[in-house]
């Protein structure tokens, strides 16, 4: 069995959400995701929808196995918990790479790092950011 894990926000769950869960399921046979908790998000603007919320949706995909809430205060630990094969990161997401799998051997844990591929953008008016469907959202309501 390869136990693969993604992780992200999942704020507004779009197209570019279930394209990189797709991806990392067909990284091995059972698909863990950690949900960032909204206190943790630091690299751009908080979520709008609640941790529990966000992590009965991605729950409810059909690519995921198993959703965890992230931990509040160390990122390291779900991923400790779950001792995957495979941190697939999506192909935007912010991590370094390098710096990831230093952090991960210091802990002792041995896995691949992959990046999911990109979903085709061909569709201007797909809606594949949460930024692009908050900004449709704005627009449309003239706020």
């Amino acid at each position: 069995m390869t136990r693969v894990v993604a992780q992200g926000t999942f704020d507004l769950l779009h197209p570019g959400h279930v394209h990189y869960l797709r991806d990392a399921a067909e990284m091995g046979s059972e698909l863990h995701v950690i949900i960032a908790r909204s206190a943790n998000v630091t690299h751009k603007t908080p979520p709008v929808v609640p941790d529990e919320q966000r992590h009965e949706m991605v729950a409810a995909l059909k690519p995921v196995d198993e959703a965890h809430l992230g931990h509040p205060e160390d990122i390291f630990v779900p991923i400790e918990r779950i001792d995957p094969d495979v941190i697939a990161l999506g192909y935007d997401q912010h991590h370094d790479e390098k710096r990831l799998g230093e952090a991960l051997a210091d802990r002792g844990i041995d896995c691949e790092i992959r990046r999911a591929s990109p979903l085709d953008r061909d569709d201007a008016d797909r809606l594949l950011s949460t930024g692009r469907i908050i900004d449709r959202i704005l627009s449309e309501r003239d706020v």
